[in-house]
């Protein structure tokens, strides 16, 4: 079984960038892709605010840039996902164990873990198909493209709330779809909420279903009274999931500290609880989840990787 100095898990910004400055400290990492390779960037249309595409870039072709980069310093890729990892005594004599989904075994020095995380969505045919064309988990990346329009935010607590302000920059309205009566968002963001005239919460009420799939775009949603059951549509150009994100952490329980959401915790920028595990990106942070700020996480994670590395004796491939 060979062993590789570097092992990043995941193939977003984070782990392709990690990768790139891995690669080019002649460290020859191998990056496991996963089984959403390239992140939610695969997904993501129009990317008009990573520096250095003044005209926006795609964000599939970016993912594509920033591997045929790695690649280009010595990167090696791998299809596959990560099932578990073996924490060994000494992962510098005896390495690191990543066994896959598909049973094959992996043997590392030092792993940086660049997972990423997904969005909450609601199981609606209309969701995947209109991702991209006026559905959105994030205002951040795409509230720019609905100046003048209406949008609607799902959700009811902090990160509801932060979309919808957020959207109130560029929205005419805003609407919140909340199934209670009340925010479950903390008071001060709540206030926030009613203080903004741009903003309307549609209490006790649910999305039933987005339109329109044949048209390639959003152009309304019907939605449903939690309390009598009835359902009415509305005209919208816009939805946005706001009910969170779930970090892909699942196969590092009992490996790393995770805090009570799943989220890797980090010191240090990018060291985990174990020595010559690291992570970045979205994975570890809860509160931007940005592609630049993700980029920069596994820059760090690099770094810090090849420096343990290299106080421990291994200096390069």
């Amino acid at each position: 079984m060979k062993t590789y100095n570097i092992v990043i898990i995941g193939s977003g910004p984070a782990g392709l960038t990690a990768a790139i400055y891995a690669a080019r400290s002649e460290f020859v990492p191998l990056v496991i892709k996963g089984v959403s390779a390239g992140g939610q960037l695969m997904i993501t249309n129009d990317v008009e605010n990573f520096p250095g595409f003044h005209e926006g870039i795609m964000g599939p072709q970016l993912i594509e840039n920033m591997t045929t980069q790695a690649e280009r310093f010595g990167t090696q890729f791998h299809s596959g996902s990560v099932q578990s990892i073996q924490v060994p005594d000494d992962p510098i004599k005896e390495g690191f164990i990543i066994t896959l989904t598909d049973e094959t075994q992996i043997k590392a020095r030092s792993i940086i873990i660049a997972t990423g995380a997904r969005a909450r969505l609601l199981p609606l045919p209309a969701v995947d198909a209109l991702m991209g064309h006026g559905v959105s988990a994030c205002a951040t990346c795409d509230g720019f493209f609905y100046k003048g329009k209406k949008v609607i935010v799902v959700g009811g607590g902090d990160s509801a709330a932060e979309e919808a302000l957020f959207l109130t920059r560029f929205a005419e309205k805003v609407y919140m779809v909340h199934r209670r009566d009340q925010l479950r968002a903390s008071r001060i963001m709540a206030d926030r909420v009613a203080a903004n005239n741009k903003i309307e919460v549609l209490w006790n009420s649910v999305l039933a279903d987005i339109y329109d799939i044949e048209k390639g775009k959003v152009t309304g949603v019907r939605l449903k009274d939690t309390k009598t059951d009835e359902e009415r549509d509305m005209d919208i150009d816009g939805v946005f999931f706001g009910i969170g994100h779930i970090p892909a952490t699942e196969f590092l329980h009992g490996v790393v500290d995770l805090n009570e959401k799943k989220y890797i915790i980090v010191s240090d920028h990018s060291r985990t609880s174990v020595e010559g595990i690291f992570a970045a990106g979205d994975c570890v942070d809860a509160l931007y989840q940005q592609a630049i700020t993700s980029a920069g996480m596994g820059c760090a994670a690099a770094i810090d990787a090849g420096n343990w590395l290299a106080e421990n004796g291994i200096s390069d491939s």
